[in-house]
């Protein structure tokens, strides 16, 4: 059984030192303001290319909006 992890409550296939910066570019998620928690923990920008994604994982990918 393939291993699986959920971005946003979609299902994507889990792969080895998968790391946020990757599930970015598999999800084509380009804007430049978001937030991101696995399992409910908040992953910090600076940390995207070093956090790598356990199995099973539950991301949430928060786009963040400002105005005036």
């Amino acid at each position: 059984m393939d291993k699986l992890i959920r971005v946003n409550d979609e299902p994507l296939p889990w792969e080895e030192k998968l790391n946020i910066n990757r599930i970015l570019e598999l999800k084509n998620y380009t804007f430049k303001m978001l937030v991101i928690k696995v399992n409910g923990k908040l992953v910090k920008k600076d940390q995207y290319d070093k956090f790598f994604i356990p199995p099973g994982a539950d991301i949430k990918v928060i786009h963040l909006i400002s105005g005036g």
